[in-house]
């Protein structure tokens, strides 16, 4: 039931607003076309970046969409100072979120580095992990797959201010 319609009844029938419920939808997911743009000021930010793509992938394959991976075409490009996380030298430091990567992309996420972003750093090529696919630049890269119909998501990171039981 709309808002609209809720707030009518409440009108009429003299229903407070307060107890009238929400409503669960059950959208019909399809498989998605969707480049993410993970551009940080701080790298650490990446872990909660993955935490988006776990948001997305996860609903999809569960029931009762059921949508693997494999029928998802999903991008990330890397070109913020997140980037330190993909280089092999800085791997104690970022194991969980490299491993994190590690498992999408084994399950068909592509992670994409800008070369630009990369010589910034002073990286190379073979400076990242073998998930990792160097690209020219993050910005035609990005223009590119949205011009190819993919939608585009960039993760808002905020600092979190509150413990979630605290603010319930």
């Amino acid at each position: 039931m709309s808002a609209f319609f809720r707030t009518i009844i409440s009108l009429f029938l003299l229903v407070p607003l307060s107890v009238l419920s929400a409503e669960f939808v059950q959208t019909p997911y399809k498989p998605q076309n969707v480049v993410y743009d993970f551009y940080f000021d701080e790298p650490a930010k990446i872990n909660s970046a993955l935490f988006w793509l776990r948001s997305h992938v996860n609903p999809l394959a569960e029931s009762p969409y059921d949508i693997g991976l494999d029928e998802n075409n999903i991008k990330v490009i890397i070109h913020g100072t997140e980037i330190v996380t993909v280089a092999k030298k800085n791997y104690a430091q970022y194991k969980e979120a490299v491993e994190r990567m590690r498992y999408y992309a084994d399950l068909g996420i592509e992670f994409k580095v800008c070369a630009l972003a990369a010589q910034d750093f002073d990286y190379v090529v073979d400076d990242f992990y073998d998930f990792i696919q160097v690209i020219p630049s993050a910005m035609p890269e990005l223009a590119h797959w949205q011009l190819q119909g993919y939608a585009l998501m960039r993760p808002v990171i905020l600092d979190k201010k509150h413990r979630t039981d605290s603010i319930r």
